[in-house]
């Protein structure tokens, strides 16, 4: 299994914000077929280290987040994060 974790750190952390994030990744569940499992958190300790908030996603393997990472249906989810966030991290890694 391939996991790939990206954390958000919104520009405004407003209410108005954070719900259009969330609803976008959201928006991703049953989309995509090479996606497997999703979730999205909302930090609740805001430390000067958190980010805002977290995806979390389950492929079988690399090619099926290589197909998720083109696919149409995600395409305009990068263009709205982007749109509202300052800054992102990502990690990839296989698991069993």
């Amino acid at each position: 299994m391939v996991k790939h974790i990206v954390m958000f750190k919104l520009k405004e952390k407003t209410a108005e914000n954070m719900e259009a994030a969330v609803s976008t990744l959201r928006g991703l569940d049953g989309e995509i077929e090479s996606l497997r499992f999703i979730e999205v958190g909302v930090d609740f300790k805001e430390s000067e280290r958190s980010y805002d908030l977290v995806l979390t996603t389950h492929f079988d393997d690399q090619e099926g987040l290589s197909a998720y990472a083109s696919h149409p249906t995600h395409l305009p989810v990068i263009e709205t994060m982007r749109n509202l966030c300052s800054n992102s991290i990502v990690v990839d890694y296989v698991t069993e």
